[in-house]
C-alpha cells in the first residue's frame, strides 16, 4: 500500500478476517505495550479475530484466549500458526484438483448461484468437505484465507457484489443482484487465490511467542486454557485485555452464517445453529455471561494483573459490565474512558440512530 500500512509481516497478518466488534490493531498493540513487559502472559477470553492475542504473540508476550465463534477462531488460529506458503499454495491446487474430479452437484437455495460461478462453488464445496481446519495447520491458513476472500466487492472476492463484513440475508441479496443485473463474476479459484496468498505472504510470516487460543465456550475451555498454561510454565496472567460482545447488538452466527456454512454449517442463514447464537438479547442471561467468564479468568490471573475491558456506551451494556467487574474483582480500583470512535464499531453499525458514536474503556488497576 502507498501508506505504508502493509510493509510489514505483521501488519499483512493482523488484519486477517474481516469480523464485527474487532479491536482496532493499534489500540490492543497499545494497551499490551503499556500495561505489561517482556514474557508477560496475555488472556482475552472473548478472543474474536485474536487481535489481543496477536498484538501479544508478536510483542514476544504470551497469548492466550478463547473463542466461541468458529469464523472467528479459524481467523485468529491462522495468524497465530501460520503454515508455510507454499504448503498453502499446493493445497489450493489440491482443492483444485479434487473440484475439477467431483460429479455430484448438491442442490443449494438459489442463492448459491447468484452468489457464486459454477467453478467457484465447485471449488467451495470441495474446500468445505476436505480442509481439516480444526486439525490440520495449512488447513486452517488456507480457510482463514477463503474465509477472507469469500465474499466483498465483486472484483476483488470470490462471490458476486456483497459486504465483506457481513453475509447478506439471502433474500435481500438476491433481489438486490437480480434488479441491477449483476451475474457472479466468472473467477478460476485456484489463481484468485494463489494471488491473495502470495499477498498475504510477501513480507514473510510475523516473528511470534507461542501463543494459543481454543474454540468453545469460555466457561468450559477456560479450564482447558489453564491447564495448557500449566504445562508450558507460563507465568501468571498480568493483563486480561477483551471486548465482551455488547448486550442485544449483534447476532455473530446470523451476521457470518455464509463463512459458518464453508466451515460446514447449514447454507440457510436462519438454521445456524450455536450456543448464544442470538443478540445476547436476554439481559439476566448477559449478566450470567459476563459474571461466569470473569469468574472463570480469576484463576488465571496474578494478584497485581490489570484488567481491560473495552465496551459499548449505552446504559444498559455498560453498567451491567461495571457491576460485574466490581463484584469479580472487588479489590481493584476502577477508572472509565470514554473513547470515541472514528471508524464503525458494532455499535453505530448496528445502531444507527445513536447520536454518540463512542465506546468505553473500564480499567482495572491493583489496590494502591
Amino acid at each position: 500500500a502507498a501508506s505504508g500500512k502493509y510493509e510489514t509481516a505483521e501488519s499483512r497478518w493482523a488484519g486477517v478476517g474481516p469480523y464485527y466488534a474487532m479491536f482496532p490493531v493499534d489500540f490492543a498493540d497499545h494497551v499490551v505495550k503499556k500495561y505489561t513487559s517482556f514474557g508477560a502472559t496475555v488472556l482475552d477470553p472473548f478472543a474474536g479475530r485474536g487481535t489481543a492475542i496477536f498484538s501479544a504473540a508478536t510483542k514476544m508476550r504470551y497469548g492466550i484466549g478463547v473463542e466461541l465463534n468458529p469464523v472467528g477462531w479459524v481467523y485468529a488460529q491462522a495468524k497465530l500458526n501460520a503454515a508455510a506458503k507454499d504448503d498453502v499454495i499446493e493445497r489450493v491446487r489440491e482443492i483444485g484438483r479434487l473440484a475439477a474430479r467431483r460429479t455430484s452437484k448438491p442442490r443449494l437455495p438459489a442463492f448459491f448461484s447468484w452468489c457464486f460461478a459454477p467453478t467457484v462453488q465447485q471449488f467451495l464445496l470441495t474446500a468445505r468437505k476436505h480442509l481439516h481446519w480444526r486439525q490440520n495447520k495449512v488447513d486452517c491458513t488456507l480457510m482463514a484465507l477463503l474465509l477472507v476472500n469469500l465474499h466483498g466487492k465483486r472484483e476483488a472476492s470470490l462471490s458476486n457484489q456483497m459486504r465483506q463484513t457481513k453475509s447478506m440475508s439471502p433474500t435481500y441479496a438476491v433481489n438486490w443482484w437480480r434488479e441491477r443485473e449483476l451475474r457472479p463474476p466468472q473467477v478460476d479459484p485456484v489463481e484468485f487465490m494463489k494471488k491473495k496468498i502470495e499477498w498475504r505472504y510477501a513480507k514473510g510470516v510475523p516473528v511470534r511467542s507461542e501463543s494459543f487460543v481454543y474454540l468453545g465456550d469460555s466457561i468450559q475451555r477456560l479450564r482447558d486454557v489453564r491447564d495448557r498454561a500449566s504445562r508450558l510454565s507460563l507465568p501468571p496472567t498480568t493483563l486480561l485485555l477483551t471486548s465482551p460482545p455488547y448486550c442485544g447488538i449483534t447476532n455473530y452466527n446470523y451476521d457470518q452464517w455464509l463463512r459458518l456454512w464453508l466451515l460446514g454449517g447449514p447454507p440457510n442463514a436462519l438454521a445456524v445453529p450455536g450456543h448464544y447464537k442470538g443478540k445476547f438479547a436476554n439481559q439476566q442471561q448477559y449478566r450470567r455471561l459476563l459474571f461466569d467468564v470473569f469468574s472463570k479468568t480469576k484463576p488465571l490471573l496474578d494478584k497485581n494483573a490489570v484488567v481491560y475491558v473495552r465496551t459499548d456506551h449505552r446504559e444498559l451494556t455498560l453498567n451491567m459490565t461495571i457491576n460485574v467487574l466490581k463484584e469479580v474483582f472487588p479489590n481493584k480500583r476502577m477508572f472509565r474512558y470514554v473513547r470515541r470512535i472514528e471508524k464503525p464499531t458494532q455499535t453505530h453499525l448496528f445502531k444507527n440512530k445513536i447520536e454518540k458514536s463512542a465506546e468505553v474503556d473500564i480499567v482495572l488497576l491493583p489496590a494502591a
